[in-house]
C-alpha cells in the first residue's frame, strides 16, 4: 500500500512539472507575442533560461526593470491564472522626467493589451530613489535581465541597496535569477562596455545575503570577445556602429551572458 500511494505520489509530482513544462511552452509560442521579441528567441532563450531557474505557474514573480516587456509578454501569460507577476519599474510620479516617460510608455503597453497583462501588479523600482515593488518576504522569485551592467554605475553602495531590496522582498528560500553581459576573467572591465564580469557579480550578491546555487551556459556566447568600440551595443540588437562592421557584428550575434540562480539565506 505504502508504495501504491508513494507512486501516486510521484506520479502527481512528475504530471505537474510537465503541466508547468507545457504552460511556459505555450506563453512562449503564444501568438500574442509581438513578432520582433520572438525573433529573438534564439538567442535570449527564454524556456531553458526560466526552467533553469526553477520558474512554476503558481508563484509570485517580480520582474525587476523590465524595459520594454520582452520577458513580461511571456511572464504575464504563465503566471496569469495561479500565480502573480509584479513588474518592478520607474514611477509614474517620479521627480525625473526620462523615468515618467518610461512608466507611461511602459503603462500603455499594460493598458494596450487587457487580455493579456490585464493581472500584472506594477510595483515602483526606481534606484537610488525608489524600492516599493513588493512586501517583505511575500515573493517567490525576483528576476532580472541584463540589468545589473546599468546599476553598477551606481557604484558599489547604490547596488548593495538594489540587491538588500531583492533580498527583503523574497521568502526564506527564495529565488533570485539573474542574466547579464560576461566579460571574459582574463581582461578588464572597461568602463560603460555593458558587460562585467561573473565572479564579481556573484560576490556583489552574495554580500546581500545570497547563496549561489548555479550557473547555466544556456545564454553563452563563445563567440563574443567582449572588446568592441562601442561595448556590447556594437552587437545585435542594437548594432551602434550602423554599418561598420556590421556583418561582423551580425555573425557574432547576441553577446556572452552569465546566467546565474541565486537563494536567499
Amino acid at each position: 500500500m505504502k508504495r501504491l500511494i508513494l507512486a501516486a505520489l510521484l506520479a502527481t509530482g512528475m504530471a505537474g512539472a510537465a503541466h508547468a513544462d507545457d504552460a511556459l511552452k505555450a506563453a512562449i509560442a503564444s501568438k500574442d507575442r509581438t513578432p520582433a521579441n520572438v525573433a529573438r528567441d534564439g538567442a535570449r532563450h527564454p524556456y531553458e533560461t526560466l526552467t533553469f531557474f526553477g520558474i512554476k505557474p503558481n508563484m509570485t514573480v517580480v520582474e525587476l526593470s523590465p524595459g520594454g516587456g520582452w520577458y513580461t509578454e511571456i511572464l504575464a501569460p504563465y503566471l496569469s491564472k495561479d500565480g502573480k507577476l509584479i513588474a518592478a519599474a520607474d514611477s509614474p510620479t517620479s521627480t525625473s522626467e526620462g523615468a515618467r516617460r518610461s512608466a507611461e510608455n511602459f503603462g500603455k503597453k499594460l493598458e494596450a493589451r487587457p487580455a493579456l497583462f490585464g493581472k500584472v501588479q506594477r510595483g515602483v523600482f526606481e534606484p537610488p530613489r525608489e524600492y516599493n515593488f513588493a512586501a517583505p518576504g511575500s515573493v517567490d522569485m525576483v528576476v532580472t535581465f541584463r540589468n545589473i551592467h546599468n546599476w553598477a554605475g551606481g557604484g558599489d553602495g547604490e547596488i548593495a541597496k538594489i540587491f538588500k531590496s531583492v533580498h527583503t522582498a523574497l521568502k526564506p528560500g527564495g529565488i533570485f535569477g539573474v542574466v547579464d553581459h560576461r566579460m571574459p576573467a582574463d581582461k578588464p572591465v572597461k568602463f560603460d562596455s555593458g558587460y562585467l564580469h561573473e565572479a564579481a557579480v556573484i560576490k556583489m550578491i552574495e554580500a546581500a545575503g545570497f547563496k549561489l546555487a548555479a550557473k547555466s551556459e544556456v545564454n553563452a556566447n563563445p563567440k563574443d570577445t567582449a572588446d568592441h568600440n562601442k561595448g556590447v551595443w556594437s552587437l545585435p540588437p542594437v548594432l551602434a556602429n550602423k554599418d561598420v562592421d556590421r556583418e561582423k557584428y551580425l555573425a557574432i550575434g547576441e553577446s556572452d551572458r552569465m546566467t546565474l540562480k541565486f537563494i536567499k539565506q
